[in-house]
């Protein structure tokens, strides 16, 4: 961990990933961060929290609809 800072409402830990390369993380998903209530009462039944998955699925929707979007412009994408 390089470092541990407070953004708008949430908390981040910065790790370095390599000597070239450092990534930001939500402080929630590390053992850094507090415990999550919903996490206790779930008592290990939910591998996720529904915050999180909202968030990955905000991050990685743009990723897939460019992987789907055609790549030789002629209109036509996957069937």
């Amino acid at each position: 961990m390089v470092d541990r800072r407070r953004c708008q409402d949430d908390e981040y830990v910065y790790v370095a990933v390599d000597s070239q390369r450092v990534e930001r993380l939500p402080a929630a998903w590390t053992s850094l961060g507090c415990v999550d209530p919903i996490v206790t009462v779930a008592a290990g039944r939910s591998l996720f929290r529904a915050d999180d998955l909202a968030r990955l699925a905000e991050i990685v929707a743009p990723i897939a609809c460019a992987e789907r979007a055609p790549s030789d412009g002629g209109g036509k994408g996957h069937v």
